[in-house]
């Protein structure tokens, strides 16, 4: 059992959203460093057996990638162990397909957005940050992608993929329920604070007020994300679940839940580079 520990530890730095030690720099880059980045994933991970990657385009359903596992239990069967989000969609499809650019190579201004419209009086600016960290502040019209994980190991909730792990199951399953939402500068819209309320419903935590209405949920096997990937494959199976449908979300309850939440979250993730290499993503049935 002491054997684990070390190994606990380093789960517990590789969250689902990946971001240690990225400085933030602002300044976009070219398609040749995605590119060469693209290239250096496939050169790491070919022959040497990693499974599926995550993030990716929603509506590509064919895979190479033969490394299975699994699938999760249904959400409800399992245990929410780590709420966080990252600023931009990681994923493409639905609603958010708008590619928000290169960004800088390391996470920062990439990824995909929201792409229906919103009004002056939504976009209307703050006057002041929220969320500002390494990876941008948050501002109206802003999207994020936010990941809720759970775990079939018996844990309390807690900061980074940490908490979804434990030493007496050494694989336990993951899942991610994916949901997009849109920041808007109006006190009437949707609270985020309650839509990441956590209660113990039948001995299993849960985020009881976790959307469920935005969609048929589109399912496929992959893995953690996080710009730390770009370059090296993730060595987690998780099994996804991505609704397509928006939706939006007040800006000052996105605020209120960075200031007080039980996952010690207070700014956003870093995005990965979509990961569009056959022999990487599995097959959607």
């Amino acid at each position: 059992m002491t054997q684990m520990k070390p190994f606990l530890h380093v789960l517990a730095i590789a969250t689902l959203g990946a971001s240690a030690g990225l400085a933030k720099d602002s300044a976009p880059v070219g398609d040749d460093v995605i590119a060469a980045q693209r290239a250096a994933l496939a050169q790491s991970t070919e022959g040497e057996g990693f499974g599926p990657q995550a993030p990716r385009d929603l509506g590509t359903l064919d895979g190479e990638n033969a490394r299975i596992f699994g699938a999760a239990p249904a959400a409800e069967l399992m245990n929410l162990c780590n709420i966080h989000f990252h600023k931009n969609a990681e994923h493409k499809g639905g609603e958010f397909t708008t590619y928000a650019g290169n960004g800088n190579g390391k996470g920062v201004d990439t990824g995909f957005r929201y792409d229906g419209e919103l009004s002056e009086a939504e976009l209307a600016p703050l006057g002041r940050d929220v969320g500002g960290g390494k990876y941008g502040n948050l501002t109206p019209g802003d999207t994020i992608e936010v990941h809720y994980v759970h775990t079939t190991a018996q844990v309390t909730p807690g900061p980074t993929l940490g908490a979804c792990l434990d030493e007496s199951i050494g694989n336990p399953q993951l899942r991610v329920e994916a949901q997009v939402f849109v920041l808007v500068n109006d006190a009437e819209a949707a609270d985020f604070v309650a839509f990441n309320a956590v209660e113990e419903v039948n001995g299993l935590y849960q985020a009881v007020g976790r959307p469920t209405d935005t969609g048929a949920p589109i399912e496929y096997s992959g893995s953690t994300t996080g710009p730390s990937y770009n370059t090296v494959g993730s060595p987690f199976q998780v099994t996804w679940s991505v609704r397509p449908e928006v939706l939006k979300v007040s800006i000052t309850s996105v605020e209120a839940w960075l200031a007080d939440n039980i996952f010690d979250e207070g700014d956003a993730h870093g995005v990965r580079n979509l990961v569009i290499n056959p022999a990487l993503i599995s097959p959607i049935n």
